[in-house]
């Protein structure tokens, strides 16, 4: 963190830490995420792709461009390495960079005699089968039409970004970031028949458990916001209506880092 706030501060920029970053570091002051999009004109994000996907539920309606600097592991959401941290700060100062918009999910949890609660993902949505340990029964309906009853160990409904995350681990497919298509992923099978599909990204999903004896399940959002879904409830899930702008340098390319990050060869 100090290294990247000396590089940019050395070309001029204003630096400003979000709250909790300020104490973690043993500083006064910060200002809150929510306080970012007033403030700043790009935000700078350090550590995993964990860390940006939790960057999006902090910022909320942040709409600037966001930089991941990785000191994770994989990092296909990150913008840069520690090592390219002057390259970063030289974009920053100079206006001389990208942006690639990526879609966000909206998830809708309704629920009997409840106020319906709302979630925002970068790369899914997720149901899995909960503390029975059994397969459970999922309804899935796309713009009002009966799709398939998956028997599995839950389903992900992902973003093209989140094609590299979870629903790949579980068989889906890659995505280009810039895609307008969503994934339904289901977990673990009980038919090989049933497997990924690709909808586009102006449908909305509908996914509702089917019996009451596969008690509980957990919904997640990006691996955060997990609460139990019932019999009964339902999900809603839908582009939503903001994207997140994942800042990129120049000469960055997607199929570069999948070639780098997945490890493929040439002929």
């Amino acid at each position: 963190m100090a290294a990247l706030r000396d590089a940019l501060e050395k070309r001029g920029c204003k630096c400003y830490l979000e709250t909790k970053t300020a104490k973690l570091a043993g500083e006064k002051g910060g200002i809150p995420a929510k306080r970012f999009v007033d403030k700043v004109d790009v935000a700078a994000v350090l550590g995993g792709d964990g860390t940006m996907m939790q960057a999006v539920s902090r910022f909320e309606h942040f709409a600037k461009p966001v930089a991941g600097v990785n000191i994770g592991t994989l990092g296909f959401l990150t913008t840069c390495t520690e090592v390219e941290i002057d390259q970063l700060a030289d974009a920053i100062a100079s206006g001389n960079f990208k942006t690639s918009p990526r879609m966000l999910l909206e998830a809708t949890v309704i629920r009997k005699k409840e106020k319906p609660e709302v979630y925002y993902g970068l790369n899914e949505v997720a149901i899995a089968r909960g503390e029975t340990g059994r397969l459970v029964t999922l309804n899935a309906r796309v713009d009002g039409e009966w799709l398939n009853r998956y028997r599995a160990d839950g389903l992900i409904i992902a973003t093209p970004t989140g094609s590299t995350a979870y629903s790949l681990s579980a068989g889906g497919p890659l995505i280009a970031p810039q895609s307008s298509v969503m994934a339904i992923t289901p977990i673990c099978p009980h038919s090989l028949s049933q497997r990924a599909l690709v909808v586009s990204d102006d449908v909305t999903i509908e996914i509702s458990p089917e019996r009451e004896e596969d008690g509980p399940m957990l919904f997640t959002v990006d691996g955060r916001d997990m609460t139990r879904l019932n019999h009964g409830d339902r999900i809603i899930v839908k582009k939503a209506d903001r994207s997140f702008h994942l800042l990129q340098l120049e000469g960055s390319s997607f199929f570069g880092a999948l070639r780098k990050k997945l490890g493929w060869q040439g002929v």
